[in-house]
């Protein structure tokens, strides 16, 4: 009996040691795992077509990634529904990291225009890394009254229902940004709604639309040739190429409008990983030749945390909300 009595306790302690052991691993597990990702490629997941915006800097970013992880990060395009099609996909990866998205503010607009959508870009995802903007142009032709951003406000102003502008379609960043000033302006500019970009800066400079939205990069190309006027960047900051062409928050202090792109991965990815992720972001963009690069797509880096993503996701969200709201805009075909 007394054999028997001394055993227990022992046996008690033999357990105790055990789970302590078996929680130790467990609790060391998801460090280990994180330690040696990536093994294997990641595939960063873009929802247009190769050879578009997103498309490019995606694949500026991957194969940079590539060196910087030791592993290929792969970029595979799955297009349709304005690239929803393959948020939807990614948010129903396996949270492991290995399945990326190269997101843009079109998906954060998206929701609000189709709030039946299966996603939601704040709770269906983990932000890993803001990485770029894109510039905007607002482009008129050569004899457009407006010279200045200044003058463009004032001739909005004055006259609020003579003119009309084009974007690249509707609930488009191009769209609600020219929304904003012609909130700001009280002007009844109409929206021409184009299927795409390519055609806005011919109607521009054959004078069947009167100003257009288009990314500075192509509203550059023409103006250094004299076929149009390149009146106002619709953001603050100045892209390589462009540094003559005045903000349009020199007439409207704070206006600051530019498409984000930026990188998810789905809902659950370890903290870890995801960390591990974005500083490998960051040191890719913080090189001179990865901006270089950058510039030459027409856009700018913009490095963002984890965390400070987040934040300016849910900014933006709240931000065109109001827009929405405010201008009575409804999707195609609602």
């Amino acid at each position: 009996m007394k054999a028997r009595q001394a055993i227990r306790p022992a046996r008690r302690h033999a357990l105790r040691a055990m789970a302590a052991l078996g929680l130790a691993c467990a609790l060391a597990a998801p460090a280990a795992w994180a330690q040696k990702y990536p093994d294997k490629p990641i595939r960063l997941v873009v929802g247009y077509s190769a050879g578009g915006g997103v498309d490019a800097v995606a694949r500026l970013l991957g194969v940079r990634l590539s060196a910087a992880l030791g592993q290929q990060v792969l970029v595979e395009n799955r297009t349709g529904a304005t690239g929803l099609i393959a948020a939807e996909f990614v948010a129903k990866a396996p949270p492991d990291g290995y399945t990326l998205m190269m997101g843009d503010s079109a998906l954060l607009i998206a929701k609000l225009l189709q709030p039946k959508i299966g996603i939601d870009p704040l709770t269906s995802f983990k932000p890993v890394a803001g990485a770029f903007i894109s510039p905007l142009m607002i482009v008129t032709g050569n004899d457009f009254p407006a010279k200045t951003p200044a003058e463009l406000v004032k001739e909005l102003k004055a006259n609020a229902a003579r003119y009309s502008y084009a974007t690249s379609g509707v609930g488009t960043v191009q769209h609600l940004g020219f929304e904003m000033l012609k909130q700001a302006t009280g002007s009844s500019v109409v929206h021409v709604p184009y299927r795409g970009a390519a055609q806005i800066v011919p109607d521009v400079i054959g004078g069947q639309i009167p100003i257009g939205v288009v990314s500075a990069t192509a509203g550059m190309a023409q103006a250094k040739a004299g076929k149009l006027r390149a009146l106002a960047l619709m953001n603050t900051a100045r892209l390589e190429g462009a540094q003559s062409v005045p903000p349009l928050a020199d007439a409207l202090p704070g206006f600051d409008v530019a498409p984000r792109i930026f990188v998810l991965a789905p809902a659950g990815t370890p903290n870890d990983v995801v960390e591990k992720l974005s500083a490998a972001v960051k040191s890719v963009l913080d090189t001179p030749e990865a901006g270089t690069a950058a510039a030459a797509q027409g856009t700018l880096r913009a490095y963002a945390t984890p965390s400070q993503l987040g934040k300016d996701m849910a900014a933006e969200i709240s931000r065109w909300k109001k827009i929405i709201s405010d201008q009575h805009i409804v999707a195609e075909g609602n």
